[in-house]
């Protein structure tokens, strides 16, 4: 769905109160990743103790009470898509999590076939196979050295991060684990979802963190709302969260040849502070390729980004 300009502060709240909710819901979690959403949930409550996320993290406010702030059919189902992008991020649902969403359901009042056809498509994008198969028109096959393959993902990330649809968001994190499929392929390593997942809990990207991140940036544009420590217009909010999923997928793609140019060992501190290190690098790098960003974001529609992520379309 579109996330809509005229949503109330109100609504927006209650949206990502969801979305922190659907978060928060697994206890399976990493310890890293249980700490980057409580960062993400204290940065969206700027510092005010009766924010709404604080209220969320000390267990003060219902679902029920949240559903009710969503007035229209289309926000009720854009809430449980969300949530459901959250949950299922990290892979196949764990019990708390089919709890919640069958609790959040119930509080939204949507019908089983309402239900039934969100999670359709949420899953189409979500848990899209990680291979890719070269398509014409798609970038050069990945070689030993794969550094233009990388810049193409950041740049298609960079672009997904400026358009309104959810999915589109949804579908940065699918084509981060392509590339790192990919990568992987080049040096001659299978990398399943599962093994992939676990080199990005290394680098320390927690997939439900990252996916809740994504969907405060879209709403926000930027946590807290702010940047510099001024509010600042939707186009440069919209830019700052594309330098984020650029720099992400760039920093991301590097490690990846470097884990496997050194014989797949890293350890998390040294993979963490290189992480980081190659986001900075991202930044200028941004910047000189925004009009490529922008002309990519550009050129892509909602069936184009399930042809993606199902690897039936070009990067």
């Amino acid at each position: 769905m579109t996330i809509d300009d005229a949503l109330t502060a109100d609504t927006t709240d209650a949206l990502l109160a969801i979305c922190l909710m659907a978060a928060m819901c697994d206890g399976e979690k990493s310890e890293v990743e249980r700490s980057e959403i409580r960062r993400i949930a204290e940065e969206l409550g700027s510092g005010d103790p009766s924010a709404l996320s604080r209220k969320i993290l000390m267990g003060r406010l219902s679902l029920d009470e949240v559903a009710s702030r969503l007035s229209s059919p289309s926000q009720r189902l854009l809430a449980y898509e969300m949530a459901l992008g959250v949950c299922e991020s990290d892979g196949a649902f764990s019990p708390a999590e089919k709890q919640f969403l069958a609790e959040i359901s119930s509080a939204l009042g949507l019908g089983a076939a309402e239900s039934a056809k969100v999670a359709k498509e949420v899953e189409s994008v979500v848990l899209a196979p990680v291979q890719s198969q070269p398509v014409p028109g798609s970038s050069t096959p990945a070689t030993a050295d794969n550094s233009g393959m990388i810049l193409n993902y950041a740049i298609l990330n960079g672009a997904l991060e400026l358009l309104p649809e959810t999915l589109a968001s949804m579908a940065i994190l699918p084509m981060q684990m392509k590339m790192v499929y990919r990568i992987g392929k080049s040096h001659g390593v299978e990398m399943d979802r599962s093994r992939i997942k676990e080199f990005l809990a290394v680098a320390g990207v927690g997939l439900g963190s990252q996916m809740l991140e994504g969907f405060a940036r879209k709403f926000l544009g930027g946590l807290g709302k702010k940047l510099g420590g001024k509010m600042v217009g939707k186009a440069a909010n919209q830019v700052a969260g594309s330098a984020f999923s650029f720099g992400t997928t760039y920093a991301l793609g590097h490690l990846a040849e470097q884990y496997h140019q050194g014989g797949q060992k890293l350890d998390a501190t040294s993979a963490r502070n290189l992480f980081e290190t190659l986001k900075s690098k991202a930044s200028d790098l941004h910047s000189r390729h925004l009009p490529e960003i922008q002309a990519k974001a550009r050129s892509i529609t909602p069936s184009s980004i399930l042809q993606m992520v199902s690897g039936q379309g070009p990067v």
